[in-house]
């Protein structure tokens, strides 16, 4: 490695908003951050998949396409007419 050139390399402490703290190595000396992999969401199993305003009904009605019927909903119908 040339000298002068690479930056120094520090003992580095990752503070994150929830309180956990990380001990790594670095090229800055302290971190803060807001989030880390002990308080996100997906990490901790917390995560809620939300569907936002509709979008997939929306982008349905703009373009006049149809929601498929599912399937089981179909069957009831024709065994009630069978058995009639």
């Amino acid at each position: 490695m040339k000298e002068g050139i690479h930056p120094k390399y520090y003992d580095t402490v990752i503070h994150c908003a929830c309180g956990n703290e990380i001990k790594t190595r670095s090229t800055t000396k302290d971190l803060h951050v807001e989030i880390c992999s002990n308080c996100h969401p997906f990490f901790t199993g917390k995560q809620k998949l939300v569907d936002t305003a509709g979008r997939v009904e929306k982008f349905r009605r703009k373009y006049g396409m149809i929601a498929p019927q599912p399937k089981d909903a179909e069957k009831p119908a024709d065994t009630a007419a069978t058995e009639s």
